[in-house]
């Protein structure tokens, strides 16, 4: 069919008739009851549904319309379902978000106003759908492997493809779990010295006392131990990219040595007196305030201007618009085919969840929420119960619900305009103005 396929689940002939002939951009389907409604579903592929609560054989009650609600989220968890109803308006419209409704107007139908809603979840829908697919055809070459979609993120990934090329010291500032290690390979593999080897070393990890010789290296009997010369880290990585994550853990004694390597370019081996040439680029991370460390004495003024010529900051996965849905998606998919192969995806309250937390582990966290929740989940679906969030009608209202769409909608449609407001307001249907007062509103301005 050439028009958008909006499905209308409504038992009212008339009103079903009505909403044929206003609906006249769409292909308008009409199912009376849940059967017919899921058969449609899967015939037709709506993107849209709209969806009235009093279905036979419970036209007066709202049991049989929840039901039919999570049957087609759970067919098709991409539809934008509308849910109209008379019934008890506020209990119903808090249960119909919770349950995974893109949206809810109360009866009677005001034909104007519920069309605006529909065009507004088809456009919504069909910025999903281009979403999905170029974030599908870009994983495999997304920078450094990382999922993204958002545009915090394609912008951090711009600027370290430019800063790839330069020879320069680059520190990447950002909280523990946003994938500094993977975006500090993807660096090292987008420069000239990619065909050289990228070690990478956590500084923290590693004992006060044993740091020096693994950055170092030593000779032959140089402790106790020592029985033979050993490289250290910086001259494994000549020829190529020597990652130092957590820097900000490196105690000041180290730090004089290490700004001479960076200073001179030459290392001495613990134990030795020859000065050893390496070329080696540095590429450092830390979750700490660096400045507030080099404030209190505790990180060397001098070195960490020879470590940050460029200073590039993740942004936590709370903070990357849309990102965390499309990773959840991605780690339910991976770790179910050797998990458990019974699970699909995500169900409507878990993607309603997903999107809701603050996730203070960022993406590590993610990860692990959802692999046990796929080793836990009993059905096809993961749930909110199994990721262990909760359920997000809890606090939930029309207000924050649309308000949440509305911030979707508008950081995927500035992603699919490449952060030109103009085009992302004309993708989202409203004016330039408009869109200006939506971003100072939701606070999204970069």
């Amino acid at each position: 069919m050439s028009r958008p396929v909006l499905l209308v689940v409504e038992d009212d002939a008339a009103l079903a008739r009505q909403l044929r002939w206003a609906y006249e951009a769409y292909e308008v389907v009409v199912a009376g009851d849940r059967a017919a409604a899921l058969d449609a579903l899967r015939l037709h592929e709506p993107a849209v549904v709209t969806l009235d609560l009093g279905l036979p054989p419970d036209p007066d009650g709202t049991s049989e319309g929840f039901a039919t609600l999570r049957d087609v989220l759970a067919a098709a968890p991409a539809t934008k379902v509308i849910v109209a109803s008379g019934h008890g308006e506020r209990a119903s419209a808090l249960q119909a978000i919770g349950d995974g409704a893109w949206d809810f107007y109360a009866k009677p139908i005001d034909i104007d106003a519920l069309g605006l809603i529909v065009a507004r979840a088809f456009h919504v829908h069909a910025l999903e759908a281009e979403n999905r697919r170029l974030a599908a055809r870009a994983v495999p070459s997304g920078f450094g492997g990382l999922l993204y979609a958002s545009p915090e993120m394609a912008q951090v990934a711009r600027q370290l493809e430019r800063v790839a090329p330069a020879d320069v010291s680059v520190m990447l500032l950002g909280a523990s779990g946003t994938g500094k290690e993977l975006l500090a390979r993807g660096l090292h593999e987008a420069s000239p010295r990619a065909r050289g080897r990228f070690v990478a070393i956590n500084c923290a990890a590693i004992p006060e006392t044993l740091l020096e010789a693994e950055l170092f290296g030593h000779e032959k009997g140089a402790f106790t131990g020592a029985v033979k010369t050993t490289e250290g880290k910086i001259e494994q990585a000549a020829g190529g990219t020597l990652f130092l994550d957590e820097i900000g853990d490196v105690p000041l004694s180290l730090q004089v040595k290490l700004l001479r390597f960076l200073q001179e370019r030459v290392i001495e081996r613990i134990g030795g007196r020859r000065a050893i040439p390496v070329d080696t680029r540095i590429v450092c991370a830390t979750h700490q305030d660096v400045d507030a460390m080099v404030a209190d004495g505790r990180f060397r003024e001098d070195l960490y201007y020879r470590l940050a010529e460029i200073v590039v900051r993740i942004p936590a996965l709370a903070a990357r618009t849309g990102d965390a849905g499309l990773i959840a998606r991605h780690f339910v998919q991976h770790y179910a085919r050797t998990l458990n192969p019974v699970v699909t995806g995500l169900a409507a309250d878990a993607r309603a969840a997903v999107d809701g937390w603050t996730w203070p582990g960022n993406v590590r966290e993610l990860e692990n929420r959802v692999k046990r929740a796929v080793i836990m989940a009993e059905g096809k679906l993961v749930t909110a119960a199994d990721l262990d969030l909760g359920t997000a009608s809890a606090d939930l209202n029309l207000r924050t619900a649309r308000e949440a769409a509305d911030r979707r909608a508008i950081g995927r449609a500035l992603v699919q305009a490449d952060g030109n407001v103009s085009a992302a307001a004309r993708l989202l249907g409203i004016s330039r103005p408009t869109l200006y007062d939506l971003l100072k509103a939701y606070d999204l301005q970069g």
